[in-house]
């Protein structure tokens, strides 16, 4: 992730929300399919289903579209054939980079993502050189102008909720969750009318590199770039820079 705090980097993807809400829909489109392909239609029972809906629909995707990426999904029609793999790689100043990718031609996509990496200053590793620097957690973001709560009032909230930790930065709160409890923790909290901005399932890193100067430009970009592609659903880093 990129920026002072994983909130910084969700203020910068919305702001080019509009610019890029077609690449928005397909990804996510992409993810609805998969998910109901893996998991069967039924958001009640299909948790990743479940997340991936909730996330078009705060996207404001409308809702036949999600209903038909369902359907395409469940009935193994056309649109449902994606396959699904990671890549490892480094960044400049030897950033982790794990990546999450979805798409029906691995050679093009293998193509363009060592393009991108070998442009700007990075590389592909082998599987496994960087996925044990992160581990899966679940990870809600609370803008703190909107949540109209203390922080205290929140980390008890959240802990008495199951949370495994609250993170305070100066405009957000983070609060972390295993895996298995985020569904759980993520309803709690939303039952008492505490607004969150963004919540996933999230390889989260366990040790960050700083970088500044080129090297952050470069690696920005890498970012940047890779999050444009239509085939990479998820890019994880544990690159950190001042604002």
């Amino acid at each position: 992730m990129s920026g002072h705090s994983k909130w910084s980097t969700i203020k910068r993807k919305k702001a080019k929300v509009d610019a890029q809400r077609g690449k928005i829909f397909t990804r996510l489109s992409k993810e609805i399919i998969i998910a109901a392909r893996n998991g069967g239609p039924d958001t009640a029972g299909n948790m990743r289903l479940k997340a991936a809906v909730e996330k078009a629909r705060a996207a404001n995707i409308p809702n036949e579209n999600i209903q038909r990426a369902i359907q395409k999904g469940a009935g193994g029609g056309e649109g449902s054939h994606f396959e699904e793999f990671s890549y490892e790689g480094y960044g400049p100043g030897g950033v982790a980079i794990l990546l999450y990718v979805a798409t029906d031609n691995r050679n093009r996509t293998a193509g363009e993502v060592r393009h991108i990496l070998s442009k700007h200053g990075g590389n592909l590793g082998e599987t496994g050189c960087v996925s044990w620097m992160f581990k899966e957690k679940g990870v809600m973001i609370f803008d703190r102008s909107e949540a109209k709560i203390s922080e205290d009032d929140l980390m008890l909230a959240a802990i008495e909720a199951g949370a495994e930790d609250v993170k305070v930065e100066e405009d957000s709160f983070e609060i972390t969750t295993a895996p298995e409890d985020f569904e759980s923790v993520r309803s709690a909290l939303a039952e008492q009318g505490i607004p969150i901005a963004d919540a996933e399932i999230a390889m989260v890193p366990q040790t960050n590199v700083k970088l500044q100067g080129e090297e952050a430009e470069k690696m920005i970009k890498i970012i940047d770039l890779l999050e444009d592609n239509d085939d990479v659903q998820a890019v994880y880093t544990n690159f950190v820079m001042e604002e």
